[in-house]
């Protein structure tokens, strides 16, 4: 289907591979934030990435010049996962698989994560992943408790290539314990999505999601949201034919996109 720009109330911005690119601001990403923000149309960053916190991910794009940021601008997979846990009773004792950041904002939100009897085993994207902590999770895993993901990305954008992200750790436990997450929380679940909803006054139907990932972003889609497809990261256009999910726009990147809107 057609993009329609009026019936789009929050646009969703991925983070790696559409709006940066390690520490580089892509082409048109400032000038789309900024489109938004002067035409009165929401905008805000929605990222599978949980290996940091909101408060990271500000500095780190305040650093790169963008204006207009605070932290309801920025929603990641783990605050998604956090909601899941709460409304499933699943805690306050986990197993987390995460970084020192990630363990931190669930510690904030009252998680005990050193407890002899954790309730479920929570797997976050881990760049201080270590042997034992693999051991553990597989452990949990094995033994039959719940088991839950924060998203499903099989390798992150960084300069210079990609390196591997929890998609490639799930797959690991998979071939250990025979098992796969009981639940996926971030993207292309539509449980984000209608978490997003919620977080921005809108109905799915008035989000748009625009990222760099057929099978994330633009699979996103499937729950009612609108999708832009910018090949500025892991996607290209060979890719599209064939894709059991497809964008309802294409874009090189963001100064693209801001050209379709301007017309």
């Amino acid at each position: 289907m057609a993009l329609e720009l009026a019936g789009i109330k929050q646009f969703l911005l991925d983070m790696d591979g559409t709006f940066y690119l390690g520490d580089t601001l892509l082409p048109g990403a400032l000038d789309f934030w900024e489109l938004c923000h002067d035409r009165g149309v929401g905008c805000a960053f929605l990222t599978n990435n949980s290996s940091r916190g909101a408060e990271a991910y500000l500095a780190r794009l305040r650093k790169m010049g963008v204006p207009h940021l605070d932290a309801a601008r920025i929603f990641t997979s783990a605050d998604a996962t956090l909601l899941y846990l709460a409304e499933h009773r699943l805690g306050p004792s986990l197993l987390l698989v995460g970084t020192p950041s990630l363990e931190a904002q669930f510690a904030a939100a009252g998680y005990v994560l050193d407890g002899a009897e954790p309730r479920a085993a929570v797997l976050g994207f881990d760049t201080t992943l270590t042997y034992g902590k693999l051991t553990a999770l597989c452990q949990a895993v094995a033994a039959g408790l719940p088991y839950i993901a924060t998203h499903p990305d099989l390798v992150c954008p960084v300069d210079g290539g990609v390196i591997p992200d929890i998609g490639a750790t799930i797959a690991y436990v998979e071939a250990a314990t025979g098992r796969r997450p009981d639940a996926v929380i971030g993207k292309p679940n539509g449980y984000i999505a209608r978490a997003a909803a919620r977080r921005y006054g809108c109905a799915v139907e008035e989000l748009c999601m625009v990222g760099d990932r057929l099978y994330t972003d633009i699979a996103l889609g499937s729950c009612g949201c609108g999708t832009v497809l910018v090949l500025s990261g892991e996607s290209r256009r060979e890719d599209l034919p064939g894709a059991a999910h497809q964008p309802d726009l294409v874009c090189e990147n963001l100064a693209e996109l801001c050209a379709w809107i301007e017309d």
